[in-house]
């Protein structure tokens, strides 16, 4: 999954802002379509956004599984493969990390 960092992260923006340039990132896969991507293949899957939701599901297995066995490195790893396949997810349904933020503030 190393397509999404493709040396579009800068170093000058702080840390809290990796999920805006994420999800930048991967609107652009989804306008442009470059071929090689693996968020664009996402787009283009032939299951439709069956292959998202398949890897949102295995992503969370997998967290769930790193957490049980007490593996953090594990964990961290597979928490941001979810969280990158769920902004995929997001950005086919014309979902941004906005609205993730408003529904979280709104349980405040």
């Amino acid at each position: 999954m190393s397509d999404p960092a493709e040396g579009e992260s800068s170093a000058d923006e702080p840390p809290e802002a990796v999920l805006d340039e994420l999800f930048a990132t991967i609107e652009s896969r989804k306008e442009e379509l470059p071929e090689g991507s693996y968020t664009a293949s996402l787009f283009t899957h032939e299951k439709g956004e069956n292959a998202v939701l398949e890897k949102v599901g295995e992503e969370t297995t997998e967290a769930i599984l790193a957490a049980k066995d007490d593996d953090r490195e594990e964990l961290t790893a597979e928490s941001a493969d979810l969280v990158y396949h769920l902004l995929v997810l997001f950005a086919m349904k014309d979902l941004d990390v906005d609205d993730l933020r408003a529904e979280l503030r709104e349980r405040f």
